[in-house]
């Protein structure tokens, strides 16, 4: 068998389903169900192990999901080939480039397996294997789509018509006939009536030169972008960061309509595996386990006369009386009541908050760091209130305020504290006082996490009010959100 190198592509915002997706925490990190083990990337990163036979993950996100990901990477014990930086987006076709050249350093013959990070798979056996006989056809210089039976006239789905079997792989493998965009509803009804439309899963399996070999001849500036990224690419702490320049100048387009849709290479392999790309609130409701009336529920809520809802709340009781076909999310930040028929509009939402600078649409009360976590508790006119998280080993940079002095309150674990020249131990109970413009910096030598209290005063509490040095986890300047 062929090297086939998982590739997952995780630079996405899932706006469709905020208020819980953010752009700075979106959906393939998100544990959405009661008893869920683990995230829609957990889930990818697991999918094609290296048990079976497969080789090394590699990963393509942007730089603020970095260290998300590797947290990821790390909790489900994988050791991934690379974990490529994109400067900026471009979209799929340049960013499977860039995954070709690398796997091909690793081996001349790689084949890529490349999916998303957020959709689901509920039979991982049968995936795998279908993955293994798409690299047959692949090794035949196809380039390979997966195709999933629609069970409905769904209209937020991309069609794929099934061409005629190619030779040599029984009815495995067909020519791809045509490409359809999202259809209306009468036009999804005749997709599903004919037998012959699939849906695109957006599941591609490529051998790596011919990848390459296509591009240049569709978009030859695609591939010379991409080399001079990864030519141009610089380590940092585990990561690839690829060259800014190089790939900006890289096309902005999807793999389906720089390639998929214009090579003659093109063939679709018929997937059964029970697939989800959770795309919407609907979606999601789709495949939660439900009640005897149709409602899922996680979280604190009382339903009277309730059916077929989506109901999850973080903090506060939710009551419902006499609904049905509803999401309700409600959040310590932000609270969506959507008809489930309109789940798809919930990214217009998205999108006027945007308009509006509002921070609702980028982060949630809680911020995730490379160390742990801060969490806003209250806020007010000259003071706020935090949580901060700190993880075994974590460690804040060296920093200083302008504007605000800070009280930090243990209330769990051993912090090492430096304020200017002056180091020591603060235990739970204990606490410390920070005066504006002092150099400080936390950390926790334990074992166990260590969470504080942190009272925040003064005329100015944005997060980026940090003057910082001495930074191990080598954050520019702007990353404050």
């Amino acid at each position: 068998m062929r090297n086939i190198y998982p590739v997952i592509l995780s630079g996405g915002s899932g706006t469709r389903l905020w208020p819980l997706s953010r752009s700075m925490y979106p959906k393939q990190f998100i544990r959405f169900f009661n008893g869920q083990d683990g995230s829609f990337l957990n889930a990818a990163l697991t999918r094609l192990q290296q048990t079976s036979g497969f080789k090394e993950p590699i990963l393509l996100c942007n730089n603020d999901h970095r260290f998300l990901i590797r947290e990821e990477v790390e909790r489900a014990g994988l050791k991934p080939l690379a974990i490529i930086l994109e400067p900026v987006a471009r979209n799929t076709a340049p960013a499977i480039a860039v995954a070709a050249l690398v796997a091909l350093e690793a081996s001349p013959d790689a084949i890529l397996a490349v999916m998303p990070s957020d959709h689901v798979v509920e039979d991982k056996e049968v995936f795998a294997e279908a993955v293994k006989r798409a690299a047959e056809v692949a090794a035949a210089g196809k380039l390979v789509l997966f195709g999933v039976k629609p069970t409905e006239a769904h209209t937020g789905y991309g069609y794929i018509k099934r061409g005629d079997a190619l030779s040599g792989f029984g009815e495995h493998a067909f020519a791809v006939d045509s490409f359809a965009e999202k259809p209306d509803r009468a036009t999804a009804e005749g997709y599903l009536a004919t037998g012959s439309h699939f849906w695109n899963s957006g599941i591609f399996v490529l051998d790596a030169k011919t990848y390459l070999e296509e591009i240049e001849r569709l978009h030859p500036e695609i591939l010379q972008a991409a080399r001079a990224a990864v030519d141009g690419a610089q380590e940092d702490l585990g990561f690839l960061r690829l060259d800014k320049n190089g790939f900006a100048s890289a096309t902005n387009i999807s793999v389906d309509y720089a390639v998929m849709e214009k090579t003659a290479e093109a063939a679709m392999l018929p997937l059964n595996v029970g697939w989800n790309d959770v795309g919407s609130w609907t979606s999601l409701w789709d495949i939660a386990p439900r009640d005897d009336k149709g409602n899922y529920v996680k979280g604190d809520a009382v339903l009277e006369d309730t059916t077929d809802c989506y109901v999850h709340s973080e903090k506060a009781i939710v009551s419902t009386i006499g609904v049905k076909d509803l999401v309700i999310v409600d959040t310590p930040d932000a609270l969506l009541v959507a008809d489930k028929a309109r789940t798809q509009d919930v990214s217009k939402i998205v999108q006027r908050l945007k308009q509006s600078n509002r921070k609702e649409q980028e982060q949630h009360l809680r911020n995730y760091r490379p160390w742990g976590y801060f969490e806003t508790l209250n806020i007010g006119p000259r003071f706020q209130v935090k949580l901060l998280h700190v993880n075994p080993g974590g460690k804040l940079s060296m920093q200083m305020h302008h504007h605000r002095s800070e009280h930090w309150i243990v209330v769990q674990g051993t912090a090492k504290v430096v304020i200017g020249e002056n180091e020591q131990l603060v235990r739970e109970n204990e606490s410390v006082y920070i005066i504006a413009t002092q150099w400080h910096r936390l950390e926790n030598p334990g074992k166990v996490p260590v969470e504080i209290i942190e009272v925040q005063i003064g005329s100015y509490l944005g997060e980026d009010d940090i003057l910082r040095t001495d930074d191990i986890y080598n954050r520019a300047p702007e990353e404050t959100k």
